[in-house]
Parts: structure tokens; C-alpha cells; sequence
């Protein structure tokens, strides 16, 4: 898999849940801070939303989207006034306009995720990703958008399978969009650098393979010292230091994901042993493998 499939895979949990909001008139809600990431589309009309930590105010218009990777409270609003009327999200249940040209309709959703073991790449995005509706600007976005207003009648045959599915391919154009325009933050050059890249697809496409320093120099066609330079220069760990973690995330993955024997897990994370596993896992994320999967089901 790529960097950007692994990252998102590593951290997202179950499946994606939406619900369609019809407004009208003067109306303000507010959604709670969510252990996951919230995300917007605005169908038709528009709106304000405001984040609760502060940020400024951003308005939305018909074909927007909105990614709020860390979970941030924040309020939706006909107009940024006082949000002190807001009412909560679930009480926010109105099928029809106000009447007075001011409607608005939009899907909200939220991803779960497990933020025990973020990559790096989506740590680093911003608590609000706006992505305007411009001509021209990141096509497949907009046609996720488009094929998810088609699919919103649940009576549509299949349509209970389609939503989740194209809510799934929202958040991977989401994270793409914003590594397109990204100004700040460093993954979007780590994914620019021929050589990190190189490295790092050739360590997500095996990374149980017995990798040195000199093997990955290899694989991405460089000198060791280059290599060591450039990777940690971006990545801001050394290769093999990125490659210890993320096969303890992988490993982490399968503990919660699977019923795979702990010899399983340690093979396939590229540990020759159970206990040479167990002795990493524990000094990564302070807990044995058993008791992590352990606790992992019980969330």
C-alpha cells in the first residue's frame, strides 16, 4: 500500500455514519468534541461554521466540504452571531426550510478513529480543512460530492452499501486536496521528495523484510548517507526508527483487528518472535500485546 492508505487505515475504526440536515431561517447548532473526525458537504445553500477552540469563522457555500480531522467542537450557523444560541446537533431535526430564501442543506458526518497510533501525516493536519467548490479545482473531490447527493435516498437499490463506501472515498480526496494545497506542514514535502518517498513505499509495501539502512539506500537508489539525511531531515525520524514504529503500528492493528495469534502478528509485523515483539510493543505503547488487545475490545 501507499503512505497515504496506510495512514489512513492505521487510525480509522468501523465504519463512517452521516446524517442529511435541512435548514432554514435563523438556526445555530452545535456539535460536540468527537474522538474521531468530523466532516461537512453543503448540498445546497450555505452556512457559517465556527470552531469552538477559537478559530475564525469560515463560511461555507453550496459544493463546499469541510474535514475537521481531530474531532474539534464546533458550531454551524446561518450567520456568525451569537452562538450562544446553538442547540445541540441531535436536537436539530427540522425537514424543511424557514421559507425566506435562507436554506441551507448539507451532510454531516464523523469517521471514528483511534488516535493511539496517528501517523504522523494525519496528525498534522489542521483542526478545520476547508476545500471550496472552485471550477477546475481537485475533480475527483468533486465527484465524490456529486455521486454522494445522488446516493442520499436510502430507498435507491444499494444505496445502504454505496453511502459508507463514497463517505470512505470522501476522506481519502479530503486528505489529497489538502496535500495539494498545503502551506505548511512537512508531509506534504516529505510525498514531493523522490528519494523519502522512494523509501518510504518500499517500507509500507514490506515492511517484515529484513531492511537496513544500506538495503533501503538501495531501493531508492541513493547513498546511505544521503538516505539518513534526507529521510530525517523530512520524516524527522531516521528510517529505521520509522520503520520500528510503524511495525509496532501494524502490529497494534492487528491485535485490535483480528483474532491472529500473537505469532501471527509478530511474523507479519517482521519480528522473530512473540517475545521480541511483546519487549517492543511494551516499550512503544507501555502495555503487553495481550493487554492492549484486550482493551481494544472492550472500547
Amino acid at each position: 500500500m501507499d503512505v497515504v492508505s496506510d495512514a489512513i487505515s492505521a487510525v480509522r475504526t468501523g465504519r463512517p455514519s452521516s446524517n442529511r440536515l435541512r435548514v432554514g431561517g435563523s438556526w445555530c447548532t452545535r456539535l460536540a468534541p468527537y474522538e474521531g473526525a468530523g466532516f461537512h458537504v453543503v448540498l445546497a445553500g450555505g452556512c457559517w461554521l465556527m470552531p469552538e477552540t477559537g478559530g475564525e469563522p469560515v463560511t461555507l457555500g453550496a459544493g463546499d466540504v469541510v474535514l475537521l480531522p481531530h474531532g474539534v467542537g464546533h458550531v454551524l450557523a446561518d450567520s456568525p452571531g451569537d452562538i450562544a444560541r446553538a442547540v445541540p446537533f441531535e436536537e436539530m431535526r427540522r425537514p424543511d426550510g424557514g421559507g425566506d430564501g435562507r436554506e441551507a442543506e448539507l451532510l454531516c458526518g464523523k469517521y471514528r478513529l483511534d488516535r493511539s497510533r496517528t501517523h504522523p501525516l494525519m496528525a498534522e493536519l489542521p483542526e478545520v480543512v476547508h476545500l471550496p467548490n472552485r471550477v477546475g479545482r481537485h475533480p475527483e473531490l468533486r465527484s465524490a460530492v456529486d455521486l454522494l447527493a445522488n446516493e442520499l435516498d436510502e430507498r435507491r437499490p444499494g444505496a445502504c452499501l454505496a453511502l459508507p463506501s463514497l463517505l470512505d472515498l470522501l476522506l481519502i480526496y479530503m486528505v489529497r486536496a489538502w496535500m495539494s494545497e498545503a502551506e505548511t506542514g512537512s508531509w506534504p514535502s516529505v510525498l514531493n521528495d523522490p528519494v523519502t518517498t522512494a523509501a518510504l513505499r518500499a517500507l509500507h509495501s514490506d515492511p517484515a523484510a529484513p531492511w537496513t539502512n544500506d538495503r533501503l539506500a538501495a531501493a531508492a537508489g541513493v547513498s546511505r548517507a544521503t538516505l539518513a539525511r534526507r529521510f530525517t531531515a523530512l520524516v524527522g525520524r531516521a528510517p529505521m526508527a520509522y520503520l520500528t514504529w510503524w511495525r509496532l503500528t501494524l502490529a497494534a492493528t492487528r491485535l485490535r483487528d483480528t483474532d491472529d495469534s500473537l505469532t501471527t502478528v509478530a511474523r507479519e509485523a517482521g519480528y522473530g518472535s512473540p517475545y521480541a515483539l511483546s519487549h517492543a510493543f511494551s516499550r512503544e505503547f507501555g502495555v503487553t500485546p495481550g493487554k492492549y488487545r484486550m482493551g481494544a475490545g472492550s472500547s
